[in-house]
């Protein structure tokens, strides 16, 4: 029999894979595919008029509230947090591994518990050097669609769905971010603790670049630019501080830290007063 326009039709409908109407059946078909559906794109995806998933929507909520509940359990008694990133390409043999690992040493050493994001390479180097100290060496993971194996350097382990919630714990137990050279999501970790702080919706806290040749072209363009243009105000460029060296960096959060609790005190002693 010729082949048809309608015989391709049936062809193509036939062949083609059922599609899910749960949040389960679409988990469950794409399981041994290479891109895996995740909670966070699940929530931020548009609705579409036939849509089944959009009767789940509002039952996410608990979900959600339940991430928040563990997370602010599980890291309850971290009270003098700093929170490190960068690259999760980055290797062992790397100059920025080594750094990063022995700037969690000293950090840990020093009294403060060291948070990353749980994966490879700067993250893994973080917690490697608190780890090794013997202090607190904590991993905030998070669900991605393709497998995120957790580094073995972490005393105290969560894993997240969503990734504001995650956001929320880096901020809300950190007294300081340390920035090694990254990607896209180290860039959204250095500008969301920026934000925060020049829009004064947390306190001001150290906000350190690690690698002066990584980061200069992008503070000189912010300064050639930004600020050239009236974007944002000469004193937002000092929210950061920029060094080449670990015991640098440790010394910087510890001095900062210092002022920042003694201002706190006097505050407190005043609206007692």
């Amino acid at each position: 029999m010729a082949k048809t326009k309608v015989n391709k039709t049936e062809k193509i409908k036939k062949d083609a894979p059922k599609v899910p109407e749960t949040v389960a059946e679409a988990k469950e078909q794409e399981k041994n595919s290479y891109w895996q559906t995740t909670e966070d794109e699940m929530l931020l995806r548009s609705p579409e008029p036939d849509d089944v998933f959009k009767s789940s929507e509002s039952w996410r909520v608990f979900r959600i509230l339940g991430e928040f509940v563990g997370g602010f359990d599980s890291l309850a008694t971290i009270t003098r947090g700093v929170s490190i990133f960068g690259s999760a390409r980055t290797g062992e043999t790397d100059v920025n591994y080594k750094a990063a690992r022995e700037t969690g040493k000293l950090l840990a050493e020093a009294g403060f518990e060291v948070i990353t994001g749980g994966g490879p390479g700067i993250m893994e180097a973080a917690n490697r050097g608190a780890f090794e100290a013997g202090k607190v060496s904590v991993g905030c993971n998070i669900e991605l669609p393709f497998e995120q194996i957790p580094n073995p350097y972490q005393t105290k382990s969560l894993t997240f769905k969503y990734f504001f919630v995650r956001k929320t714990m880096f901020i809300k137990y950190s007294n300081a971010y340390l920035i090694f050279p990254g990607g896209f999501g180290t860039m959204d970790e250095v500008f969301e603790a920026l934000t925060l702080i020049q829009t004064r919706k947390i306190r001001n806290f150290p906000v350190v670049l690690f690698g002066s040749q990584y980061w200069k072209g992008l503070v000189s363009w912010m300064t050639s630019t930004m600020l050239n243009e009236k974007n944002i105000n000469p004193e937002d460029l000092g929210l950061m501080y920029m060094t080449d060296s670990p015991k640098d960096a440790v010394d910087f959060i510890i001095k900062t830290c210092d002022v920042n609790g003694q201002n706190d005190k006097k505050q407190l002693t005043n609206r007692q007063a």
